[in-house]
């Protein structure tokens, strides 16, 4: 019988049937040869960095989202002074040329906007009063026009809310009683609502005027915060071609809106709709909002239609011809007017609008597309950014 071999030769072994087989990625180099570098260590290793910064642009963006919807109060002046800025301040430079101070110049411009704003209110106050008070009415009759057409399914729907009290009632458990929470009345939230609107007006018109006025200061902090002149250079150029492209959009929209809002009128004064110029500006307002403001227009008018007409074609060529007359300046006249360089993706449109309107409500739905429009352009003008304004092109 043989002796048992010594501990330290079986831990030899046993070191030496368990070592890993060498492979071509570990195995020692020869003397001599370069050892090329592992590539999935350095794969992982380039990924971590790229993970986090997404991560970080995901939560700044979240953040920014929150700040917006909590902060709206002060955001929303901010961002209408900001564009009407962009689309006002070319004339405060034609007024500057013609050697009218930049300060006198904005209150021009400012006070000529209260004056348009007062006067055209002072004009639609009493048509739009006799509409609105009309409106219990209104729906009135065009329930009863309507209800015609719902007799054979209200028909169905008594039926089965009459077998369902049958059911109750056989079945002898008792009613919950039910409990009504009283609301604030209708004329508190007018009130509220009026004195928010006009608060932030205020506040947008004051901050307008300041920004009006300033001129360029902005822009010239900007620069000196540059160290190299090449960038101070650039930087102010792509700021004069984002303005300018900026306000031919917004003043371009503007110059559309007016146009279909006169069209419009005309039209109903031709149907005989009651308050033709009311109809239009409502279609100035509601066009700032794409395909959700005409769903609104056609609601409105055929409303209205079913309480002025009695005729069947007479109603259904009132929201028709508006339908009409939305459909060319959709496909006819923006595109021709705007070009294809600052038409809007309809997707990202869509998308504009449910995530504004989540934000901000009706104020956010109106400003949408003129912030969506801005970004793409000042993505187009950023290197960088250009495959965000791709995307948002059509």
């Amino acid at each position: 019988m043989t002796a048992p071999p010594p501990a330290e030769e079986l831990d030899s072994e046993f070191s030496r049937r368990n070592e890993p087989t060498p492979s071509a990625s570990t195995a020692p180099a020869p003397p001599g040869e370069v050892q090329p570098p592992n590539i999935e260590n350095l794969q992982s290793a380039s990924e971590q960095p790229a993970v986090r910064s997404l991560a970080g642009i995901l939560l700044l963006v979240i953040a920014l989202f929150y700040t917006l919807y909590f902060a709206r109060a002060f955001f929303l002046p901010v961002t209408f002074g900001l564009l009407l800025n962009l689309l006002l301040s070319p004339f405060v430079r034609t007024l500057k040329r013609a050697r009218i101070p930049e300060p006198v110049g904005a209150a021009l411009v400012v006070l000529s906007i209260v004056a348009a704003v007062g006067i055209g209110g002072y004009f639609l106050a009493d048509p739009a009063q006799a509409w609105i008070a009309k409106a219990p009415q209104t729906v009135a009759t065009a329930n009863m026009k309507i209800r015609k057409l719902r007799r054979p399914v209200e028909q169905v729907t008594k039926s089965a809310d009459q077998m369902a009290r049958a059911a109750t009632s056989t079945s002898g458990a008792p009613r919950p009683q039910e409990v009504t929470l009283a609301g604030p009345s209708f004329m508190d939230r007018v009130l509220s609502t009026s004195a928010t609107f006009l608060a932030g007006a205020l506040e947008t018109l004051v901050l307008l005027y300041f920004l009006l006025a300033s001129g360029d200061l902005f822009l010239q902090k900007l620069t000196k915060m540059l160290p190299e002149f090449r960038d101070k250079k650039k930087a102010v150029a792509i700021a004069r071609e984002t303005e300018t492209s900026i306000s031919m959009y917004l003043s371009t929209v503007t110059l559309i809106n007016v146009i279909e809002a006169l069209v419009v009128s005309a039209v109903m004064w031709a149907l005989g709709m009651p308050n033709p110029v009311l109809w239009g500006v409502l279609v100035f307002f509601l066009e700032f909002v794409p395909y959700l403001g005409a769903l609104v227009m056609v609601g409105v008018l055929t409303l209205a239609a079913l309480s002025t007409f009695e005729g069947v074609g007479h109603i259904i060529a009132v929201p028709a011809s508006y339908l009409a007359i939305n459909l060319l300046q959709a496909y006819v006249l923006t595109p021709m007017l705007l070009g294809r360089r600052l038409t809007l993706n309809p997707v990202a449109i869509l998308m504009g609008l449910i995530l504004w309107w989540e934000i901000w409500g009706v104020a956010g739905a109106f400003i949408a597309v003129p912030l969506l429009a801005t970004l793409k352009i000042l993505c187009d003008h950023i290197e960088t950014l250009a495959p965000v304004g791709e995307f948002l092109g059509d």
